[in-house]
């Protein structure tokens, strides 16, 4: 009569002695690349809060845990959540709301989608980005007579797909005030003949910017979550978007604490006198979603509209040398300004000019303070010695499918000496002992996984060139793993809380289709995101 009451104690005693502590969630059979230090495996984590609190290499995790929801993903591999270092998440979802020209294989093609989105989308100030004259048979900058023909009581404004080049026709010229007579600095006014053709590059698009239209709230929000969207279905669960002003990092606040809006943001501050007086004085903004303490600065244009500085001409084009966007003296006193707060400082430097005149102003200001972390985006074409200057704690910020989309027309620009230091991610790589990767979308598509397939392998998606684009300069999938997560963290000065799957950092990580470390390189772009959590919590 007395046995089974005592084996019930000492059943109750065990379970008392030893219970699990019930958490929010466990994922398991799984084939985790947790990206920690030694670059560890793992088969299963579990989730509490938001947070991975333990990493387990075998199922030993079910003694310790219990839960609700139990995630078998079945063998697939994890990662941890994938971050651009790079890009512009408001204006991808802009974006989604003006003609795409990306991918126009003629200037007609450009005009015949603009005349169709013109009729379903009647606009009163019409808008497009995408064009590339570099992707067309004459490689030429288009002119804006057929704009002017189609459109002559409509202003149109359409972006390059690097975002540093604009073309107009007249209509939006006389909006804007622009003539034969307009001299704006830091860019060009195209002519031809002595006759303004409706290009403009980098510093005289901003006469067209404060003449168009400015998206109302409803606008804005609809931007902010289309992006997002866009973004999770890609695996992304933190973007940083390079240049915001302050009307935009305020709403992404109050849309991420009213959960209407998920993924994190790394937000630059865009270099205006208004911004960096409220964020300099204000001091760094951090939650849990939005981290700004950092300025972003441009220093000159782009490669494919020739506004690029470069220490000598173009090799297409004799006697031009690109140009500054910010003047060489604005960009050493923002430096010092920048310098004596807390704030980052992270600068668009593509031409070799650029580089120098950024690299000199961060080592002049950050000789006597360590870890700033202070970033130059793009780094594109780095000359000399030039590359000395990344082993001071400079983090390059890289987009290593520019590489890929201008290998096709980079060396006629450039020449085949100053090749050798263009688009160099591992020696970049070798000085610095970091890189953050990105993608700069929307002048690039969103996918990180073209990102990988780019750094790694240096073709583009019919495997041109044979052998790769400048192999020499290709990562390991290690090394570019690490770019996308950890690495990119660590610019961001958020190591200690994401870019790893470790006990203590937030719950971010997308579950793949394939294997992205073992799978056929050229299956690598076509890799899906098949889970996608952040927090924890299943976005996708």
């Amino acid at each position: 009569m007395r046995t089974l009451p005592l084996v019930v104690a000492v059943l109750f005693l065990g379970v008392a002695c030893n219970p699990k502590q019930e958490v929010d969630m466990l994922v398991f059979n799984a084939n985790v690349y947790t990206v920690n230090d030694d670059f560890p495996k793992a088969c299963c984590f579990a989730v509490d809060n938001g947070k991975i609190i333990e990493v387990a290499e075998n199922a030993d995790l079910f003694e310790k845990y219990t839960s609700k929801i139990l995630r078998d993903v079945k063998g697939r591999t994890v990662i941890p959540g994938i971050i651009d270092a790079h890009c512009h998440f408001y204006r991808l979802g802009l974006n989604q709301q003006v003609v795409d020209l990306v991918g126009t294989q003629s200037y007609e093609e450009v005009l015949e989608r603009v005349v169709s989105f013109q009729k379903e989308n009647p606009s009163n100030f019409i808008q497009g980005r995408g064009w590339d004259q570099n992707d067309w048979e004459v490689k030429e900058f288009p002119t804006k007579a057929e704009l002017d023909e189609l459109f002559p009581n409509t202003p149109v404004a359409l972006r390059r797909v690097d975002g540093h080049a604009l073309l107009v026709n007249q209509k939006a010229l006389d909006l804007a005030g622009i003539d034969g007579t307009t001299r704006v600095p830091g860019g060009e006014i195209v002519k031809k003949e002595g006759k303004i053709t409706g290009v403009l590059v980098d510093g005289p698009m901003k006469l067209i910017a404060d003449v168009m239209p400015k998206p109302d709230r409803q606008t804005q929000i609809r931007a902010l979550k289309e992006a997002e969207a866009i973004c999770f279905d890609h695996g992304l669960t933190t973007v940083d978007d390079a240049g915001l002003d302050r009307e935009i990092i305020e709403l992404i606040d109050s849309l991420q604490h009213v959960g209407e809006l998920r993924i994190r943001v790394y937000a630059m501050v865009s270099n205006t006198p208004s911004n960096l007086e409220y964020y300099l004085e204000q001091g760094i903004l951090k939650t849990d979603r939005l981290n700004v303490r950092s300025v972003k600065v441009y220093g000159d244009g782009a490669l494919g509209s020739r506004g690029a500085a470069l220490k000598a001409p173009y090799s297409d084009k004799p006697g031009h040398f690109g140009a500054m966007v910010t003047p060489v003296s604005e960009i050493g006193a923002l430096a010092e300004r920048i310098a004596a707060t807390d704030y980052q400082m992270n600068t668009h430097a593509i031409g070799d000019s650029a580089n120098v005149v950024v690299l000199r102003a961060y080592e002049k200001v950050l000789a006597d303070k360590p870890d700033r972390r202070w970033r130059v985006e793009h780094a594109q074409i780095i000359t000399g010695n030039d590359f000395d200057y990344f082993e001071s704690g400079v983090i390059p910020s890289v987009q290593p499918t520019h590489a890929t989309s201008d290998m096709y027309w980079a060396g006629l620009r450039l020449g085949q000496q100053r090749m050798w230091g263009a688009y160099a991610f591992k020696t970049l790589l070798t000085r610095a002992g970091t890189v953050a990767l990105g993608t700069d979308f929307p002048v690039e598509k969103v996918s990180p996984f073209l990102t990988f397939y780019a750094a790694v392998d240096r073709q583009d998606l019919n495997n041109y060139p044979e052998g790769g684009f400048q192999r020499k300069d290709a990562l390991s999938r290690e090394e570019t793993l690490k770019g996308i997560t950890l690495w990119a963290a660590f610019s961001n000065f958020e190591e200690e809380e994401k870019g790893s799957i470790a006990a203590g950092k937030h719950a971010d990580f997308v579950v793949l289709s394939h294997d992205i470390m073992t799978v056929a390189v050229d299956s690598i772009p076509y890799i899906a995101a098949e889970q996608v959590y952040v927090g924890g919590e299943k976005v996708k």
